[in-house]
């Protein structure tokens, strides 16, 4: 019996592999390494409503709450220099501000020039177990911040953070599909990424706490390092320990239920993961043009994201003071886990519009950068107010976030297509802080027309994917008329232990083609 036979035998729910000879299919050979790993546990057998929800709940349960504090401390720590700020680091430190704009800066670049290599290493390997490497190496750096001197020492350190932490999004957007069928996978992902808003609350917090700790051996800042390092250290060792690499190999389910998840996925065209490297599907990725517009959104929408940096140096612009400023950071995060909330309940009751729904989050962002420049500066109340209302379009880049990872099938032209979607978030991250100069203080003209541009282009970029999709499904619906039956499906050489050579039949969605391979792929709108 040959391996794919084999773990195919599951339970009495299991079918055998089907020869191809019984019906003739569309016969393009393709080796048994080719295959999704997804397809030996592939059962033929349709799940009721019932056994669906019932494991998608269980997979929720055991999945989404170690997801979501990661993506926190994540966040925690990415943006811990910004909290510093208040804290003394600067002082300590003799940086000026455009050091300070460059240690932002090096992160972005150090997480620009790794992020194709990391996602090539999360296809390589178990993706669990690499990411949890990439935690506790992130954490060691974080807690070196706090040994820091001199401009040298932070720039140094926080070079190593971006280089660590490029592993976290693409390895949490393949977690995301390997376990959720495409029309649960934007709430998903949605879920995790508010833990954003939840870290910016819990760093004013700490912020705020420390800010009357009075220590004669350890500077203020020096332990907001210590404390985000060591937590994250710790959930380093309990990702590995704990993380599933993949729907076949968790531990929390039995056999039957991996099988089921196997098909619970069918229904996205896109398999679950394959470990072989396929040079064909890494040039299509780098050539297609919705990946290229996915990435140039993504670079654009990025360059204000360095507002999340400045909020510190804004607050005290405008005459608050330092104690103040670590809580009136706070109501930031409430707006992004209100309108995150707000997008996923929106993706649950406009089904299939994720275009729409993520132009219309950056319309308050951009009427808040329009209020910024406009209210006079002794309003000061009122220009706070225009910052928290700048922070919706965060909503539109979740949702573009999901949307790409279901536009797009084929592992390794997957892994690619979020890789230079994180490069293009990279270098707007990289421009953003360099547009925040100190003669432009403290009204800052320049930089919030920047920031009004950026909300104004991205959003029309992501209705022209959107037009790009829909004229490609309805392309294919219409061919899909005049197609044969057979081009259902596709065939595979199986090597047997005696070594003779088998083909078999394999559903396409198990096949790891791209998107444009499989015709009976369409695009999410």
């Amino acid at each position: 019996m040959s391996e794919i036979s084999e773990k195919k035998d599951v339970e009495s729910t299991m079918s055998p592999a089907t020869p191809v000879t019984d019906h003739p299919v569309h016969h393009v050979a393709r080796k048994e390494a080719q295959l999704d790993s997804a397809a030996a546990f592939a059962t033929g057998i349709a799940l009721s409503e019932e056994d669906n929800t019932r494991l998608r709940r269980k997979v929720d349960r055991y999945l989404l709450p170690p997801m979501m504090f990661l993506y926190f401390l994540q966040f925690l720590d990415k943006t811990s220099l910004g909290q510093s700020v208040l804290l003394g680091v600067k002082t300590s430190n003799h940086i000026s501000q455009s050091q300070y704009n460059w240690l932002n800066t090096i992160f972005y670049l150090a997480y620009l020039v790794f992020e194709i290599p990391q996602n090539l290493a999360l296809q390589r390997f178990p993706v669990a177990k690499y990411m949890g490497a990439n935690i506790i190496a992130w954490s060691i750096v974080l807690m070196c911040h706090a040994a820091c001197k001199s401009f040298g020492g932070l720039f140094t350190v926080r070079l190593l953070l971006g280089v660590a932490e490029g592993s976290v999004t693409s390895g949490f957007m393949i977690i995301t599909s390997q376990w959720y069928t495409r029309a649960e996978q934007g709430q998903r992902v949605g879920l995790w990424f508010l833990m954003n808003g939840v870290a910016q609350i819990v760093n004013g917090f700490i912020s705020f706490g420390l800010h009357h700790v009075k220590s004669t051996h350890l500077k203020q800042w020096q332990i907001l390092f210590l404390i985000t390092g060591s937590v994250s250290f710790l959930m380093g060792v309990v990702w590995i320990l704990y993380f599933p690499d993949s729907p076949t190999t968790a531990w929390f389910l039995t056999q039957e239920e991996r099988g089921m998840c196997v098909e619970r996925i069918r229904q996205n065209q896109a398999g679950m993961e394959n470990k072989t490297f396929k040079r064909h599907q890494f040039i299509e990725a780098i050539t297609d043009p919705k990946v290229l517009l996915f990435a140039l959104f993504s670079l654009i929408q990025n360059i204000p994201n360095s507002l999340t940096n400045q909020f510190s140096t804004i607050y005290t612009e405008l005459g608050f003071t330092t104690l103040q400023s670590t809580y009136y950071g706070i109501p930031n995060g409430v707006v992004e886990i209100f309108t995150i909330a707000l997008g996923i309940l929106c993706l649950r009751w406009f089904p299939n519009q994720r275009g729409f729904i993520a132009v219309f989050f950056f319309i308050p962002d951009v009427l808040g950068a329009i209020l910024v420049i406009a209210l006079p500066f002794h309003n000061k109340y009122g220009i706070l107010g225009a910052l928290y209302i700048t922070g919706f379009g965060t909503t539109g880049f979740v949702i573009a976030l999901s949307w790409l990872q279901g536009s797009i099938s084929g592992h390794t032209k997957r892994v690619t297509a979020q890789g230079l979607n994180l490069v293009g978030y990279c270098v707007g991250n990289l421009i953003g802080p360099q547009i925040w100069q100190a003669k432009y203080a403290p009204r800052n003209v320049p930089p919030w027309i920047t920031v009004i541009v950026a909300y104004t282009i991205a959003p029309a970029l992501l209705l022209v994917i959107r037009y790009i999709l829909a004229a490609e499904n309805k392309r294919r619906d219409a061919a899909k008329g005049t197609a044969s039956a057979t081009d259902e499906e596709d065939v595979v050489d199986i090597k047997h232990a005696d070594g003779t050579v088998t083909v078999e039949r394999v559903d396409k969605a198990f096949m790891d083609m791209t998107d444009k391979e499989n015709q009976d792929f369409r695009y999410p709108l």
